[in-house]
């Protein structure tokens, strides 16, 4: 049986990096859009009949730190940033929470539209408009926020476009830290390739399926 040399290897990976990648996302992008458009056209209605702008933009972090607009549907309430606040002063368990993993399993902000967006990932839909732009990719890093990157401990993130989806997301995402996603991202690194991404895309439907969103 052949075996394929460890440069034959690293040569096919560096293809897909530097080129093949890219052009997976924007095939695959436009390849979604009769069913992707509907769906986030239809969610922007109705969110905004319950009142305010259905599309949330959030500046985060993208390859090299370049910071970036990403698009959202929007699924907390007016004014979110100050409650997210006083919520945490008056409970320290959600102090605590929020600083090991930068998420809250119980968050006062969201809306009962917005749990069940986040629930079934349909709010990260908006983002393929970033994957068009080259912000994103479709499989990359979680997207982090401005403000996370002093305690994002590694360099890997910044080696990649984020994506809507990646390893973070169909792993044990919930019980693990902030921190934790950087080992996540660095073994990304190590080991991207055509067949990895395929792999995770097809994941990320079961993980979509079972709601484990939050």
């Amino acid at each position: 049986m052949r075996v394929a040399r460890p440069e034959s290897r690293i040569s096919r990976r560096a293809f897909y990096r530097n080129g093949a990648k890219r052009c997976l996302d924007i095939t695959l992008v436009l390849i979604s859009l009769p069913i992707s458009l509907p769906l986030i056209l239809g969610m922007m209605v109705l969110v905004a009949i319950a009142g305010g702008n259905p599309v949330y933009r959030q500046k985060r972090l993208g390859r090299g730190g370049r910071v970036f607009d990403m698009f959202k549907i929007r699924t907390m309430v007016p004014g979110a940033d100050a409650l997210l606040e006083d919520h945490l002063c008056k409970n320290p368990e959600a102090r605590r929470e929020w600083d090991e993993s930068q998420k809250l399993k119980y968050d006062p902000r969201i809306t009962p539209l917005g749990c069940f967006l986040r629930k079934s990932s349909l709010d990260e839909l908006p983002q393929l408009l970033n994957v068009l732009k080259g912000d994103m990719s479709l499989v990359g890093p979680r997207p982090m926020m401005v403000e996370q990157r002093a305690i994002y401990p590694g360099t890997a993130y910044f080696e990649l476009r984020p994506g809507i989806t990646g390893p973070w997301q169909v792993s044990d995402r919930n019980q693990s830290s902030f921190a934790q996603r950087a080992a996540f991202d660095r073994d990304y690194l190590m080991s991207l390739s055509l067949s990895g991404d395929l792999s995770i895309l097809c994941r990320t439907v079961s993980v979509v399926l079972r709601g484990t969103g939050y």
